[in-house]
């Protein structure tokens, strides 16, 4: 456990036990299933866990130029590099630090593959593909939504294309559980199908909730094995993010102000626009460590960002005392999809980025100041 009293605030918190033992969820996914797991740096890029995330996982799945150069320097495993169109001054370096290039569709294959091979010999080169089917709960992270612009679509897919690459990718899932991938495979396996075999891997994409307690594992285990034995022991990639990052740490924050206007108000030194996107995008309650919904508790206060956003607000949350200046409240589960989406608007500090270590020792990171919100204008 956490010990608050020395964490500075605001303070993102990965706790190394809680991250490890979500690896060790996803490697054995990858020995009993025969798949290969990589970590999609959209959702957790904490590069300081790499040495300990490179362990159990193959590498990391990136989404353009940097964060494929992050991948290669912090990790240098497997580096499968995606975007939805890659930009004529980038290519040349990302088909040089990448193992994997993945187009999203025929046009950017064809102006790009040779030039990859080119670059680097020894490069992957495989093609998004949209099979149109998704359960994903919101229409915003649905990849495979109505005039989606992610992946090609078997009306778009061009066959005389097959010779030039070496796997297929989908990606339609999010925070999801295992018969949604399920339903994703039946569609991706109906339009798809009769190109499988002629490849040499398929990549399952992210959004498998993996570590989520609630998550079938074993059959998870049992579809991949079933799809393998199916297309000849083709190989299968699964590209996670947010299951990585899953529940292994909060965002610490401190109360600057309590006040009242109709209700009670306390102003913190972090932010919900800034600091904790999702929960305004997705959007979600973030759970508060003691806390419970309004009028479940004594004391109910809305919790406010300190910025001047007027929706800069993480919600309603009631306490068994009041709040005063200098109290901790911790948001928990903020680990994921959080400070890779950072800002810094209205100038507000950066939270610091720190590990809770096995051995119960704080171990702060990465401190953010004026520098980082000046760097970024001009």
């Amino acid at each position: 456990m956490i010990d608050l009293s020395k964490v500075p605030t605001p303070c993102y918190v990965c706790e190394e036990v809680l991250l490890e033992r979500n690896l060790q969820l996803l490697e054995r996914v990858q020995r009993e299933s025969g798949a290969k797991i990589i970590l999609a740096l959209k959702g957790f890029a904490m590069w300081s866990t790499f040495d300990l995330v490179g362990r159990y996982l193959q590498g990391c799945t990136a989404s353009g130029l940097y964060e494929a150069m992050l991948a290669r320097e912090k990790m240098n495993k497997e580096v499968h590099t995606y975007s939805p169109a890659f930009k004529e001054q980038e290519i040349d370096e990302i088909a040089r630090i990448s193992d994997h290039i993945v187009f999203n569709s025929p046009s950017q294959l064809r102006r790009f593959a040779g030039r990859a091979r080119e670059v680097n010999p020894g490069i992957s080169v495989s093609l998004r593909v949209n099979p149109e089917y998704s359960s994903s709960p919101v229409d915003l992270y649905n990849p495979c939504g109505l005039y989606s612009r992610l992946g090609t679509t078997l009306e778009n897919f061009d066959a005389d294309l097959l010779d030039g690459i070496d796997g297929l990718n989908f990606h339609a899932l999010c925070e999801q559980n295992v018969d949604a991938l399920e339903g994703v495979l039946e569609a991706f396996e109906e339009k798809f199908g009769a190109y499988i075999d002629t490849m040499k891997y398929v990549n399952f994409g992210g959004g498998h909730h993996i570590t989520r307690k609630d998550y079938d594992v074993d059959r998870l285990i049992a579809v991949i094995k079933a799809f393998k034995a199916r297309h000849n022991d083709i190989t299968v990639y699964l590209e996670p993010g947010e299951a990585v990052g899953w529940q292994t740490g909060p965002l610490v924050a401190s109360v600057l102000d309590v006040m009242h206007n109709g209700m009670d108000i306390a102003i913190l030194d972090t932010s919900a626009e800034a600091h904790m996107p999702d929960t305004l995008a997705m959007p979600y309650r973030a759970e508060v460590r003691g806390a419970g919904m309004p009028g479940e508790k004594p004391y109910t206060y809305r919790l406010g960002g300190n910025t001047c956003l007027a929706g800069d607000i993480m919600g309603d949350y009631s306490f068994e005392r009041p709040l005063e200046v200098g109290d901790k409240i911790v948001f928990e589960d903020q680990i994921h999809y959080t400070f890779v989406k950072n800002t810094t608007f209205n100038g507000i500090r950066l939270p610091s980025l720190a590990i809770w270590t096995k051995e119960n020792r704080l171990n702060i990171v990465k401190e953010f100041g004026y520098e980082e919100y000046m760097s970024r204008l001009s």
